[in-house]
């Protein structure tokens, strides 16, 4: 079947590869590294998409204008059948839904909608309706929820609220990163309850196994964007119930996922990201916006270690 007869949340099974935004030293976007990263990325076998423009891409210090940059970018040199979904984040909420119309213009397949970084603190459920109203309002293709970490606070959608969202038939898919098991089979029941046809996928990177095997469609994760064939292997053995497969891939993973997302200090995952794509001599320049500083000798001997845990230590650069 052509991507051309699928359904958005047909095409959304599987992996789909959460990728990085590569800056140069002075923090501008470096457009040959980046169409490079999103081809490569895109080129492995059993990568089915891309989410672009996530939280792995910086998504709440680029411009619009960049944004929108990186949604031509990526479809001018993924593969032609390759899924494009672009995240949407912006504070206000005329803002994200202009965003989001712009994003659809230039050629996202479908649009993550993230809550903004605000509602940590608290928020009125009315105005996260309000929000994903605006953004549904302004657009016409298919959109997707993101169910934030529960330690991300307030963002974290309870199921009265999440309830009320996937009601509205625009959404047909979530990125599940609740990040914790009980709370992510919580809301995965929940979801089959209300529409059994609303793709979810788990998208919590250090309990990947785990969300298989309660259940998922597939997953965007900006491991995959690291390590692609192993995040694909994980899932493929997943699918047809091959655990022991599973579990060995899992196991080459772990230690991985630890070293990106958990370690302290927290909120460190694209400057790690970006250290592992500059160990692997897949990037010359891994900088991130500031505020965020570069990875530290410790962070760097950490993932260095975890990539060759991973079976990733012989393509490392000495």
């Amino acid at each position: 079947m052509s991507a051309e007869t699928r359904t958005f949340g047909d095409r959304l099974r599987g992996i789909h590869a959460a990728t990085i935004v590569p800056m140069t030293p002075d923090f501008e976007i470096d457009e040959p590294a980046l169409a490079a990263h999103l081809a490569s990325v895109a080129s492995v076998p059993g990568i089915n998409g891309l989410l672009i423009n996530g939280h792995a891409s910086e998504n709440f210090v680029l411009s619009l204008a960049e944004k929108r940059r990186v949604v031509e970018l990526a479809r001018a040199h993924a593969p032609k059948d390759c899924l494009i979904v672009s995240g949407v984040n912006h504070e206000s909420s005329l803002e994200a839904a202009r965003e989001a119309a712009a994003l659809e213009q230039a050629g996202a397949d479908g649009l993550l909608v993230f809550p903004p970084n605000s509602w940590a603190l608290a928020h009125a459920d009315d105005c996260v309706i309000e929000h994903h109203r605006r953004i549904r309002d302004a657009t016409t293709g298919p959109l997707m929820l993101y169910a934030a970490p529960v330690g991300a606070g307030a963002m974290a959608y309870a199921p009265s609220l999440l309830e009320r969202l996937v009601a509205d038939p625009r959404f047909v898919a979530v990125k599940e990163g609740s990040w914790e098991v009980a709370t992510y089979e919580q809301n995965l029941r929940l979801i089959r309850k209300l529409r059994p046809d609303f793709v979810v996928l788990g998208s919590g990177d250090e309990h990947l196994m785990t969300s298989y095997l309660v259940g998922s469609a597939g997953s965007q994760v900006s491991l995959a964007c690291v390590v692609p064939e192993l995040v694909v292997s994980l899932w493929t053995a997943a699918e047809v119930g091959n655990w022991e497969h599973a579990r060995a891939a899992h196991e080459k993973l772990y230690s991985l996922a630890v070293a990106i997302y958990r370690n302290a200090p927290g909120g460190r995952a694209t400057v790690r990201l970006k250290a592992c794509l500059k160990l692997l001599g897949r990037l010359s320049c891994d900088a991130a916006r500031p505020p965020q500083p570069p990875a530290t000798a410790e962070e760097l001997r950490s993932l260095e270690e975890a990539l060759r845990l991973a079976g990733y230590g012989k393509l490392l650069i000495q």
